[in-house]
């Protein structure tokens, strides 16, 4: 995770560098995540990975007054053809198909009524 925000903030750094003035808004990020995995040390798959990437992409974020928003990838699991790289399915949502929230939609609530009203706003 560490090398993951070391490359993300060295690719933000290029963007703030360029002084563009535009809003950024960070879409579709997130892990995929299998709602009764549980590892510590985190480990892929697990809802502690997905909560160790989501704190690390919203320091990312915070870090940067261009980035104006955000929205994770996705809301709820979905299904998907079979591949190598998927679990039967999509798991990147922070509820299950059935619509059971994951700890990430817990990590979400808090984040989002800790967040001031005019967070980086005017």
């Amino acid at each position: 995770m560490e090398e993951a925000e070391v490359k993300f903030r060295a690719e933000m750094d290029k963007w703030a560098a360029k002084k563009l003035n535009v809003p950024f808004v960070f879409t579709e990020f997130g892990t995929d995540t299998l709602a009764t995995e549980h590892k510590l040390p985190a480990i892929m798959w697990s809802q502690e990975y997905q909560n160790e990437y989501l704190a690390m992409n919203f320091s990312v974020f915070d870090s940067y007054d261009f980035v104006q928003g955000e929205l994770v990838w996705n809301f709820a699991d979905f299904q998907t053809s079979e591949g190598v790289m998927r679990v039967n399915g999509n798991k990147k949502g922070i509820f299950t198909r059935q619509r059971q929230p994951k700890d990430a939609a817990f990590t979400f609530k808090r984040r989002w009524e800790s967040l001031p009203l005019n967070y980086k706003g005017e």
